[in-house]
């Protein structure tokens, strides 16, 4: 059995290694003031491989690296990829006149059913239909596979910000970035497996969407700016490479010491994993952000000069997304840009909202799915585009949509995914998912097996059981499978 897939018994620690680990740590809060100077770090013979070192899984993967499009606030399905004409027949009648049963709203404000502001059309050979707020991934229909029966167990973005990273809506669960570097590490040597290019906009949860949990800590993600410095002290403060060999030489001795005193701790071994790195990359890390290493082109194509600012950003993030997969970095999240449309959360003011917010990512998606299909990097590489939960197709108050968990739209590109198809279905009015309905448990473990990893293989030892991504549910879309 592959060592990700293999189950972990971890004792409750002796008093001794208690205090022993616990003075260790303090020393390494104290050489952690080292690590600013740091060279490239040379691997150390004497300690265990790298906890991110490329793994195998339990059978041949369709993707190598994912890119997932957190989509922060909920986007209205009905105004974007999931056309619903009978809507324009009940604008303005109540939702009790439409359904059986309305279902309390996040603020329940029920005001009356609304039509889309929006135009559809056809775009592609597929015929797939799209809001005129993505024209530009519009274009690209023959390559998405469009859900449109995705739920949520939750109607509140903190819970099912949780729910959508980590399988449950408890704080303090690994990432799914977490469990799929835990189980295969990354074939990049000199960056973080788990990447979060933060375009402005940490979702409600914080970084815990992002955490590694139970799971060593090695596995939680980095979260990088859309800057030329996306992390602290990235570049080295030292002004001579003899110091910095100095101070590289003195933290292996320390090393050295510290491991033959506590033998195996998790803490202490990610900690010395996370400094190396950090090490490493110093040096990749300015070049990776270096856009200038670009054409003009490719730049425009992004999005990188428009004269939006948050179309700027997220292209900017779009492009180093690319570049992490050619660099073989092993997920990637992107979040939206800050001040564009207060996230997709429009409770009121729907129209300026979505069309800011669209505006922002519309053409940089479109152009991170051309650029890579013209690399010959789409067919490995899955792109999710996704948020916690969708809207509703009533008004909240007049010109606003509440939560709804009930049937929304996501899509998948690239990976071993089918494009130009539409899978699932909501009511004919997007209200609830009627059709091959869908949880987020099932997305991940599509996502999963699309990776190579048998969800219901892929387990860890934790509080007296066998732990997963997808706790005890969840089932492989095969439908939408190459």
């Amino acid at each position: 059995m592959n060592h990700h897939c293999q189950r972990f018994t971890t004792p409750p620690p002796s008093r001794r290694e208690f205090l022993s680990q616990a003075a260790n740590g303090f020393g390494a809060v104290a050489l952690a003031s080292l690590l600013p100077g740091w060279a490239e770090a040379a691997p150390d013979a004497s300690r265990p491989a790298r906890a991110l070192a490329p793994k195998i899984g339990h059978f041949a993967p369709k993707a190598k690296s994912v890119i997932f499009l957190y989509m922060d606030g909920g986007p209205s399905s009905v105004d974007t990829f999931n056309e619903r004409p009978l809507l324009e027949k009940v604008h303005g009648k109540s939702p009790h006149e439409v359904f059986q049963k309305v279902e309390a709203t996040q603020f329940n404000n029920i005001g009356a059913m609304l039509k889309s502001p929006w135009k559809f059309k056809n775009y592609g050979q597929c015929g797939l239909r799209v809001s005129e707020l993505f024209p530009h991934v519009g274009a690209c229909a023959d390559e998405l596979c469009v859900i449109h029966s995705m739920t949520s167990k939750f109607s509140e973005h903190t819970f099912a910000n949780y729910f959508l990273h980590t399988g449950s809506g408890l704080q303090g669960r690994p990432s799914h970035g977490a469990w799929i570097t835990y189980g295969l590490g990354s074939e990049c040597e000199n960056l973080p497996g788990f990447v979060i290019l933060n375009g402005g906009l940490i979702p409600p949860g914080g970084l815990d969407c992002f955490g590694s949990g139970f799971l060593p800590a090695a596995f939680q993600g980095s979260v990088f700016r859309p800057t030329d410095e996306p992390v602290a002290n990235i570049r080295a403060r030292e002004k001579s490479r003899a110091l910095q060999d100095g101070k590289l030489a003195l933290m292996k001795q320390l090393d050295q010491q510290a491991l033959k005193r506590t033998g195996p701790a998790d803490a202490l071994e990610s900690a010395l994993e996370n400094y190396e790195l950090a090490a490493k990359m110093q040096a990749a890390v300015p070049d990776l952000m270096d856009l200038s290493q670009e054409t003009a082109a490719t730049q425009a194509a992004y999005g990188i000069n428009d004269e939006f600012k948050q179309t700027q950003t997220f292209g900017r993030i779009c492009l180093v997304a690319r570049r992490l997969v050619e660099r073989g970095v092993r997920f990637i999240e992107l979040t939206c840009p800050g001040g564009s449309g207060d996230r997709w959360d429009q409770h009121g003011g729907l129209v300026d909202g979505h069309t800011k917010n669209s505006r922002a990512v519309d053409q940089p998606i479109a152009a991170l799915i051309k650029d890579l299909k013209e690399r010959g990097l789409l067919s490995s590489t899955l792109l999710v585009w996704c948020g916690e939960f969708g809207r509703t197709p009533f008004a909240q108050g007049s010109d606003g949509r509440d939560h709804n968990p009930f049937g929304f739209t996501i899509w998948m590109a690239g990976g071993g995914t089918k494009g130009g198809m539409s899978y699932g279905a909501t009511d004919e009015f997007g209200y609830r998912a009627v059709e091959n309905k869908l949880e987020m448990h099932d997305l991940h473990a599509t996502m999963l097996h699309l990776l190579g990893v048998d969800h219901t293989r892929q387990t860890y030892r934790f509080g007296g059981r066998d732990m997963r991504l997808t706790d005890v549910f969840g089932h492989v879309v095969k439908d939408i499978l190459v």
